[in-house]
């Protein structure tokens, strides 16, 4: 294990958050959760909750954090149904679209006005996403499409590997399919629309008055949280809770490593408030 624990001793002017793996994990909240975002809060920080996971959409997470005990209004969470749904209406309105996703995101791009397709003589853009249902038919269609008819290209909800499961266990996610596709048709994807993505933090920041210099993304993947507040100037904090391990953050060089890294996420409020409010670890 090596010795990379390093926290702020000030505040940002808002906080963007990864939910899965820093947030909670599974249906329980990481220790110091709670008390970390109601301080911020109580403080009138800006905070802001981002996730790739495109099966579900806001209202859902909405619905979950107020289950765990953080009630949250819809407009402080953006996730990849909405910047997938948004970047098609604003760049390709009129695109027939075959979706290898779930119900959210389906639902989202027909409430949005975009025509879902199966017909791969037809289909334009071919989404690979984060589908537990994915098959060799779904497969055979993105494949017919992008390769034999020559007319689709492919885009992607998020990059994750895998989603992360308590236990230490978890579940294939969108690049999985992503690869699946690109092997067989030969052709990369073009558009990736969750963390590192930009399009991200911009959804995330939109209707605050802060410029994202001063702001702090926090998150438990290097590959995606931490590369984006790289990739827009923002400070980052990784908190090893999730995918991220010490050995990780300690193998990168000292441009690609985060701002900070954290044991727990409530060492984003600094040393000295925590003593002012008589916190310690057992009592979270």
């Amino acid at each position: 294990m090596h010795d990379v624990i390093d926290v702020p001793t000030e505040f940002a002017r808002a906080y963007v958050f990864d939910m899965d793996g820093t947030i909670y994990l599974g249906e329980h909240l990481l220790p110091g959760a709670r008390r970390m975002v109601e301080e911020l809060r109580r403080r009138e920080i800006p905070v802001r909750f981002l996730s790739n996971n495109p099966t579900k959409n806001p209202s859902q997470y909405v619905e979950k954090l107020t289950k765990l005990g953080l009630p949250t209004a819809t407009e402080d969470i953006s996730n990849t149904v909405v910047t997938t749904t948004r970047w098609l209406v604003n760049n390709h309105p009129d695109a027939k679209v075959f979706a290898i996703a779930e119900e959210p995101l389906k639902r989202s791009l027909q409430e949005a006005g975009i025509e879902l397709c199966e017909d791969p003589e037809k289909i334009d853009i071919v989404i690979a996403s984060y589908d537990r249902a994915f098959d060799y038919r779904k497969l055979q269609i993105a494949f017919d499409a992008i390769w034999y008819y020559q007319r689709a290209f492919l885009i992607q909800t998020n990059p994750d590997r895998f989603c992360p499961f308590p236990g230490g266990r978890g579940e294939p996610d969108c690049a999985a399919i992503t690869a699946a596709i690109e092997a067989c048709t030969g052709k990369q994807c073009k558009v990736s629309l969750g963390k590192p993505s930009p399009v991200m933090l911009t959804e995330a920041l939109s209707g605050l008055d802060v410029d994202p210099a001063d702001c702090v993304m926090v998150g438990d993947r290097l590959q995606t949280d931490i590369q984006m507040a790289l990739d827009t100037g923002m400070k980052s904090a990784c908190v090893l809770t999730g995918e991220a391990t010490a050995d990780d953050v300690a193998a990168l060089d000292a441009e690609h490593r985060p701002t900070w890294t954290l044991d727990r996420i409530d060492r984003l409020i600094p040393a000295s408030v925590w003593q002012e409010l008589g916190w310690a670890e057992n009592n979270d």
